[in-house]
């Protein structure tokens, strides 16, 4: 009889150059499923990234700290215990301009690719 069930013990480490802590725990790197990623997140104090037009929907729940969004324009600030959807195709910037990091979990669907991101030149 097969399992119906995965723990998932460890995650795939993110390489990054900004500092930013990425756990994928499940997705496209850890075992291969392109229709969801789970990811624990912390972003330093200080941190942004481009403005992107994901193609797969993101949803974000705070840990601890704050993550700013810059959604279509508007400025939107979420603090721990909040939580955002951002639908695909929605230009977005992220970033902690905060003093404390912010610590996160975010799930795309489907699973987030770098090929689905379309990040914009910085």
């Amino acid at each position: 009889m097969s399992k119906k069930y995965h723990i998932q013990n460890s995650p795939f480490i993110v390489p990054t150059t900004d500092g930013k802590v990425i756990e994928e725990h499940f997705g496209q790197a850890t075992d291969g499923n392109k229709n969801i990623s789970i990811a624990h997140m912390i972003a330093p104090a200080g941190w942004s990234e481009p403005y992107q037009t994901p193609e797969f929907d993101e949803y974000t729940y705070i840990i601890r700290g704050k993550k700013q969004f810059i959604i279509d324009g508007e400025i939107i600030i979420l603090e721990a215990g909040q939580s955002i959807k951002i639908e695909k195709h929605t230009r977005v910037q992220y970033s902690n301009p905060f003093v404390e990091a912010c610590e996160y979990m975010a799930i795309c669907t489907p699973a987030f690719s770098m090929d689905l991101v379309n990040r914009e030149a910085e």
